[in-house]
């Protein structure tokens, strides 16, 4: 354990040493790394890009773990290729996790990708949007960014392929595409956000993804579990503990990324969308997780990392790291 907290130390200090102009933040040449593309919330004034991922393996971003305001920024100095991207997720389709999703696409469209990219949100529930009626609202020819429209496939066929026999849906890599403007097209999976199975239809060469519903006070939100190069990193988003389910869904996970959105004294309505500290600390230690990374902090949050962080090692031992934005954690 000793030696692990210096690791920790030693390793946050490597992440926070400022680079020379110009340089981009590196991650590693090989290996599995979460690079924190953003680590505030929907405030105007706390100085950081919304929450918003990339998980990068042997120094290429496979996965973008939502679009957040600020995200696109930060994915240019990340020094990350759209072209590597295996597939877009998203926690949830709220602004502060998906606003910067059309400036991504209307950038890539002057980049070299030429494969589809599979982007995967919660299904719709009342008035709420699912991922695919989403982009429609958003880049179909009658929505916000029509220019987009040649990005989405006929509507007649909007849906995934069923997956393969072997379990993980190969349709990122095998389907037909009828290229757009940019040289690629996209496909939107609507992943069910009510009740407890698990959604596991997705994987490529390079990673595999699951998804779990969770609580966020009557919004539709998901949980991620990525599986890469023999490591799990999930991606909890903002969710409550009513569900109780996210321990079991990390369970033996390298890292839980999760949303420090309010301090351990907070009560009321917001409970009921996001965890206080010592139910992170609760299920970081129920999973037996490595590590955790407390993204989405707000600045209700700012100012009490000590006392959060007295909180969550009263009941978990492992890594606590109070994440800011493009800071790249190795797995």
């Amino acid at each position: 354990m000793i030696a692990w907290r210096w690791f920790c130390v030693i390793s946050w200090l490597v992440c926070a040493l400022p680079t020379a102009a110009g340089e981009a933040p590196f991650c590693g040449e090989e290996g599995v790394w979460i690079q924190i593309l953003g680590a505030g919330g929907a405030e105007l004034d706390d100085g950081r890009a919304g929450p918003s991922y990339l998980l990068w393996r042997d120094n290429r971003a496979r996965l973008l773990v939502d679009a957040a305001p600020g995200a696109s920024v930060r994915f240019d100095e990340a020094g990350a290729a759209f072209a590597d991207l295996d597939a877009v997720v998203f926690t949830q389709l709220s602004v502060h996790h998906a606003a910067a999703l059309p400036a991504f696409l209307d950038g890539a469209r002057l980049q070299d990708r030429e494969r589809r990219l599979p982007v995967f949100g919660p299904e719709g529930q009342g008035e709420y949007p699912g991922m695919a009626t989403f982009l429609e609202r958003l880049v179909g020819a009658a929505g916000a960014y029509p220019h987009l429209a040649d990005l989405l496939r006929p509507r007649s066929s909007n849906r995934l392929p069923r997956p393969s026999r072997g379990g993980a849906d190969a349709s990122a890599a095998n389907a037909p595409a009828v290229p757009s403007r940019g040289g690629f097209r996209l496909s939107a999976g609507d992943v069910p956000a009510a009740g407890r199975r698990r959604w596991a239809k997705f994987g490529s060469p390079n990673l595999r993804l699951a998804a779990l519903p969770v609580h966020h006070g009557g919004r539709p939100a998901l949980a991620w579990r990525v599986e890469a190069g023999g490591y799990a990193a999930v991606f909890a988003g903002d969710l409550s503990n009513r569900k109780n389910v996210l321990a079991d869904f990390a369970a033996g996970a390298d890292a839980l990324v999760v949303s420090h959105a309010l301090p351990e004294h907070m009560r009321g309505e917001l409970r009921e969308r996001h965890l206080i500290p010592s139910q992170i600390g609760r299920i970081a230690a129920a999973a037996g997780v490595r590590m955790v990374i407390l993204g989405h902090r707000m600045n209700r949050t700012l100012g009490w990392e000590s006392q959060s962080r007295a909180v969550m090692e009263a009941h978990y031992g492992g890594a606590l790291i109070f994440a800011n934005d493009l800071e790249c954690w190795g797995l």
